[in-house]
Formats: C-alpha cells, sequence, structure tokens
C-alpha cells in the first residue's frame, strides 16, 4: 500500500494520521508548525478500511481517553541521524515525565547542542506518538510544539493525572 491518510476527530481537534505501506509515518494537528502540504498524506482512506491507521485512530483515542498510555504501533519517520537519534531518546521519557531540551543535548554530547536537539523535536512527524510534547525548557517552562502550547499544556496535564491516580491508588 502506498501513502494515505485518515482525519480522526479527537478533544485536541483534527488529527491527520498519515501511513506509507504497514507503518504509521505522521500525526499532525490542524495548525500544525511545518504541517506537510495535503499532497504529501496521500488520499484519504476510510479509517473503517484500513487496518493501520484504523488501530492508530484507536490507539490515539485510547491515550486521549486515558485508557492506554503506550501505542504499540509499527511507525517509521523520515529524518536524519542526529533526528533519529533525538526521536530515540525522546521516546524513553515515560508518560507524565519530562526533560529538559540542555538534558538531551547532554546526552548526545554537550549542552551545545541543545538548539540542535531543539529543532529535532520540532521536526518530529509523530507528535503524541513520540511525545516531543514530554521535553520542556530549562526551567520547566512550556517551549515550542509544533501542535501549540495549549495542545501541550493538555497532554502533559493529562499525563499528571495519570501519575496522581496511580500515586493515591
Amino acid at each position: 500500500m502506498s501513502i494515505r491518510h485518515v482525519v480522526v476527530e479527537t478533544g485536541l481537534g483534527p488529527v491527520t494520521l498519515v501511513a506509507r505501506g504497514e507503518a504509521v509515518t505522521g500525526l499532525y494537528f490542524s495548525r500544525h508548525v511545518g504541517r506537510p502540504s495535503p499532497e504529501a498524506f496521500g488520499p484519504e482512506a476510510v479509517v473503517s478500511a484500513d487496518p493501520l491507521l484504523g488501530e492508530a485512530a484507536r490507539q490515539l483515542r485510547e491515550y486521549l481517553a486515558g485508557e492506554r498510555w503506550e501505542f504499540d504501533l509499527p511507525f517509521t519517520a523520515e529524518g536524519d541521524a542526529f533526528q533519529h537519534a533525538v526521536w530515540d531518546i525522546v521516546k524513553a521519557i515515560q508518560c507524565g515525565e519530562t526533560t529538559t531540551y540542555g538534558r538531551i543535548a547532554e546526552q548526545l554530547g554537550g549542552r551545545d547542542l541543545a538548539r540542535d536537539v531543539g529543532k529535532a523535536v520540532g521536526a518530529n512527524p509523530l507528535c503524541v506518538f513520540v511525545p516531543c510534547h514530554r521535553v520542556v525548557g530549562s526551567t520547566g517552562s512550556l517551549t515550542g510544539y509544533a501542535g501549540g502550547l495549549r495542545r501541550k499544556r493538555a497532554l502533559l496535564e493529562h499525563e499528571q493525572s495519570r501519575v496522581r491516580v496511580g500515586r493515591s491508588s
């Protein structure tokens, strides 16, 4: 199968899920910074007729409903070696936790790489699935998110509610 997409309505607004072959390649919000042109998404598929995109939509909805905290989908993302190194670190950030651009830069060789880390995080085509919303500024401030700071805040608060429930149980 070639590239195709579906649009899923969520509490965060419409989300475009993109797949190429048997892997999810993109998750984009409307007004997403760096959102590819619609032509790059391929034709729109029927979510109920596309097993991969249907499963991606189901898992995204379960996550947003607080019924799932990890994704079990095949992903692939286009990017250079540095971007993939950053995204691998971002994938390892646990739900309910955050890290900073500087900490990721230190893991990759030095704090002087923080701006490059920020660019790589911003270029993540699989936001939410690769949880770049969990990367914050050095003071814990919410800085940059391709889906907008309102969504970043909502995602972090959503995950913190899981942590609070887990502690009280």
